[in-house]
């Protein structure tokens, strides 16, 4: 119980900043911008955070795969997004990935690796876009993408506790229905 509890402070604690970044006007560049961004949006911090309670709730290499193979492609992604180039459906592609990433955790889907690492893959790409495409034009792409990859990283460290702790809990019904409220908000993000 006392993990549980030390958890959860510690995301609480970790989602302060959060508040600072929630109004407009900050004119920064460079890490602080990237850093921000993925707070910028809830579709940006659900998904994230999801990516990491699927790779908890999976266990064992899943749990450092599936977010090493997300922060990897989001930099593609994020390489594509600050060129210019065209990715269609960005939008969808990351309220796709709200609503799967829920499902699966919902589901209590177990993939083969390989398989869990390209679903993981193609969504970070629409993530990585949409924060590349984003960036303040005055922002060093390298500063910039450090950033947004290090609150990723936050973010699935906060899912992994998360699904960590319910998992030493045995709370798997708690971590299921948590998976569903995911993917039902990733349905109001597509609808609205």
């Amino acid at each position: 119980m006392r993990l549980a509890k030390t958890l959860a402070v510690t995301a609480l604690a970790t989602l302060l900043p959060v508040a600072a970044f929630a109004h407009p006007g900050h004119d920064v560049v460079g890490f602080s911008a990237g850093f921000e961004h993925p707070f910028s949006g809830l579709d940006h911090i659900l998904a994230m955070v999801a990516v990491g309670i699927w790779a908890g709730q999976v266990g064992g290499r899943y749990v450092w795969q599936a977010p090493l193979a997300f922060l990897t492609l989001m930099a593609v992604g994020g390489v594509a997004g600050i060129q210019g180039l065209g990715l269609p459906m960005v939008e969808l592609g990351i309220a796709g990935s709200i609503i799967v990433f829920g499902a699966l955790i919902a589901l209590a889907v177990r993939p083969v690796a390989w398989v869990g690492m390209a679903v993981t893959g193609v969504f970070a790409v629409f993530h990585g876009y949409a924060h590349g495409a984003e960036m303040h034009p005055d922002s060093s792409a390298l500063t910039y993408g450090l950033g947004f990859i290090a609150t990723t990283a936050i973010l699935h460290g906060i899912g992994i506790g998360a699904a960590l702790g319910l998992n030493r809990l045995r709370f798997a019904p708690v971590e299921r229905a948590l998976g569903a409220a995911i993917a039902v908000a990733g349905l109001v993000i597509a609808a609205g």
